[in-house]
């Protein structure tokens, strides 16, 4: 008889692979075809009207990422720059990943590691315990907030299950997030192009 949750972690892959694959299909849209680096206006001129319907969704999105884990949300938040440009796509991306480890600190707070089984074994989530849970985790998740790559959202799940409070989590998401947003989204964008003019100097 099939396991219910290692047939929900395997449809949760598929799913992550799906939006992944779109994701990237749709950045090189935006940076090939529509040179949207050069022309940041050309998306919203294509879209026109469907501006605001287009943010709405990517911020659902933005918010769906956080709650299920595999999702690549690097390649989503790449996605919110490009697409409404570094102001709004900030204010998206910021306000979608807050929410959304709101909604999953909240999840596994109420419903602990079986909230957290439908996306983890409990092999993994032991290991990520082993490495993460100590004295000094509230200065590792200030750490891997701050840092462009890390397992964030995996970070606020092992949050729900330790003795941090909500507030304090937010406190600390609320504070950092916009650095590893902003970096990491810059550098995808035009870290090629710093590179290639640094090689040149």
């Amino acid at each position: 008889m099939n396991n219910p949750k290692k047939t929900t972690r395997s449809l949760i892959r598929i799913l992550s692979t799906i939006i992944l694959i779109l994701s990237l299909v749709f950045v090189y849209f935006l940076v090939v075809n529509l040179d949207i680096v050069n022309n940041p206006s050309a998306l919203q001129e294509l879209i026109g009207k469907d501006l605001v319907i287009g943010a709405i969704l990517f911020f659902g999105l933005q918010v769906i990422q956080v709650l299920i884990a595999p999702i690549p949300g690097g390649v989503i938040t790449v996605v919110g720059f490009l697409a409404f440009g570094p102001i709004l796509g900030f204010v998206l991306d910021y306000l979608g990943i807050l929410l959304g480890s709101w909604l999953l600190f909240r999840l596994v707070r109420k419903y602990g590691r079986s909230a957290i089984h439908l996306m983890l074994s409990e092999e993994k989530l032991s290991a990520y315990e082993n490495r993460f849970l100590g004295n000094y985790f509230q200065k590792l998740v200030t750490l891997v907030m701050l840092a462009p790559i890390g397992p964030a959202d995996i970070t606020v799940m092992l949050a729900g299950l330790s003795k941090m409070t909500e507030k304090k989590l937010m406190m600390i998401l609320a504070i950092c997030r916009p650095l590893s947003i902003i970096s990491y989204s810059y550098f995808w964008i035009y870290g090629g192009r710093w590179l290639e003019h640094f090689l040149h100097f």
